[in-house]
């Protein structure tokens, strides 16, 4: 059957056009700066863009720079195969006599130990504490660090994708990748500071389907590099990425509805050991709930003297939730490690013992955090509704005698 014609196919340019898009605009800004800086998170678009640049420095099509680094963004939250992945290209490119830096965020700002140590509770799509602590301040920390010590601007490149159009001019920024698009990727893009370097985004104009042409096709052939990037194809779907719009986020992701991307792992048979992971999810679910968090119950104000809005707000975890957190979260990671020898698989170590032995420091400390003290009430505690205007709600369990105004 013939095809019906398409008014915009016109439009849609080739893998081939997408790619030379690429090479000129690499060569057009390139040679101005001695030092070429990747961020790299592992997930598609950034691994197709470390692993391209490398293929065409190698092959002659666009000049290479005095010096290349790349920086490798472990929040420790990746999912396992996508870590893994990770590490086998990293060997490859110190193989090559590439640069590559880790980026880690301090111990005390780590997901876990910021989240069971100083009780802040699991992030949400209202307070996402998540990507600046652990993606965005460690990876900014280090850009100003390397621009100190040459005093020198570089350039950043990153994977960010704008997605089926080249001619749009508009800046990007996104909090939270759509169509395919990595979680808090957009961040590369719009945060790094134009005192330190300028950015490039060299995939701009690449459609998904060309990310995943490089990757399952392209780029693991010799005359490409023989990159390691089959086992990421694996990670966000196999075959059926592009179709199911595959993308991967932190181990159950809190601002996801679903975890599809450890959903996709875990059926794959060399991957069914990671299965006791999804249950991180439900443990972040349980811990939002008033039984397991403070509560302000007394007049919240400004610093103008005028009420807040945010009047009867829950705040921290309980001691109680941390300590159960705690010890859930290493029941699962010993149930997967159990397995993982019982099959001669890697293991895992999505909490270690040095951020074990902080949690405790800082629970031992009684740390909370900033404006919270430990005093107040649990959130699940009966108590008076206070509005904004300054009224209050009456409650047949507390007496009117009860009501502080």
């Amino acid at each position: 059957m013939r095809q019906q014609l398409n008014f915009f196919e016109s439009q849609r340019t080739t893998f081939n056009e997408q790619l030379e898009l690429t090479i000129q605009s690499l060569k057009a800004y390139g040679e101005k700066y001695d030092h070429w800086v990747i961020a790299w998170s592992g997930g598609k678009d950034s691994t197709a863009l470390v692993t391209l640049v490398v293929y065409l420095i190698e092959s002659g099509q666009i000049p290479a720079p005095k010096k290349l680094t790349v920086l490798f963004a472990d929040t420790r939250m990746e999912i396992p195969p996508l870590f893994f992945s990770a590490q086998g290209i990293m060997k490859q490119l110190r193989e090559r006599g590439i640069r590559v830096e880790t980026v880690m965020a301090p111990m005390d700002d780590r997901f876990f130990v910021y989240m069971m140590g100083r009780g802040v509770p699991p992030p949400s799509n209202t307070f996402r504490w998540c990507t600046p602590k652990i993606k965005v301040e460690p990876m900014m920390a280090r850009l100003r660090e390397m621009h100190q010590q040459t005093g020198k601007k570089f350039l950043l490149l990153t994977g960010v994708r704008q997605g089926e159009s080249a001619k749009r001019d508009g800046r990007i920024a996104m909090s939270c990748g759509k169509d395919g698009a990595e979680c808090g990727q957009g961040w590369y893009q719009v945060s790094a500071s134009d005192d330190i370097c300028d950015k490039l985004a060299p995939l701009l104009h690449w459609r998904v389907c060309s990310v995943w042409d490089w990757l399952s096709l392209f780029a693991p052939m010799e005359r490409h590099g023989s990159w390691k990037t089959a086992l990421l194809a694996d990670v966000y779907g196999g075959e059926e990425a592009e179709e199911i719009n595959a993308r991967t986020g932190c181990i159950g992701c809190p601002l996801a509805s679903k975890d599809k991307g450890l959903m996709v792992v875990i059926k794959i048979a060399e991957y069914n050991y990671l299965a006791p992971l999804m249950e991180l999810k439900k443990l972040y679910r349980e811990l939002k709930k008033p039984r397991w968090r403070k509560r302000k119950t007394e007049w919240q104000y400004k610093s103008d003297g005028s009420l807040s809005k945010n009047q009867n707000r829950m705040g921290p975890l309980t001691m109680e939730a941390r300590k159960m957190a705690l010890y859930t979260i290493l029941k699962i990671q010993q149930r997967v490690n159990l397995q993982a020898k019982a099959e001669n698989k890697p293991r895992i170590d999505i909490i270690n013992i040095h951020e074990v032995i902080r949690i405790n420091e800082l629970i031992a400390k009684n740390t909370w955090p900033r404006g919270w003290t430990g005093k107040e009430e649990k959130g699940d505690f009966p108590f008076i509704q206070r509005f904004n205007d300054g009224n209050v709600q009456s409650d047949l369990f507390i007496k009117p005698s009860e009501i502080s105004i």
